[in-house]
């Protein structure tokens, strides 16, 4: 069952557990991040931040599980969309960057200017993981 999150849902309260598919979690990483990048509240900051990473410890675990089956479709396409990476982690090294940047920022050691930056990339990172994510995997063409 797929939960839609939409633009005016509440972050800090939308529900996910170790039962949300992962996709529906990626989701939630880019919502986040998105979110993240917009905002100039410190409290509902580290509190995006804490949500962030629940997510990506739930997401962490099951990197290398099958797709269900009921997801597969959502997979497969005519043919495979070219990409051009430039920086090309697994999925485990991603989450752990994505992981590990969140955890240094939760700690409010940082210089502003260094936060900021920092969060930047955490967001462009968690970006890049959530797309990985739900990109497509299989191709109907022969």
């Amino acid at each position: 069952m797929t939960t839609l999150l939409t633009p005016d849902c509440d972050l800090l309260t939308f529900p996910f557990t170790a039962a949300t598919d992962f996709t529906d979690l990626a989701d939630c990483c880019d919502r986040f991040a998105e979110t993240l990048m917009e905002c100039d509240d410190d409290v509902y900051r580290m509190a995006l931040l804490g949500r962030l990473s629940a997510c990506l410890a739930l997401l962490g675990p099951t990197l290398h599980d099958p797709i269900p089956p009921h997801l597969i479709a959502r997979f497969t396409v005519e043919s495979l969309p070219e990409t051009q990476a430039f920086f090309e982690p697994d999925a485990q090294a991603l989450c752990d960057y994505c992981q590990s940047l969140t955890q240094m920022l939760c700690q409010q050691s940082l210089l502003p200017e260094m936060e900021k930056t920092l969060r930047g990339l955490l967001c462009e990172l968690v970006w890049m993981f959530a797309g990985d994510l739900k990109a497509p995997r299989w191709s109907t063409a022969h």
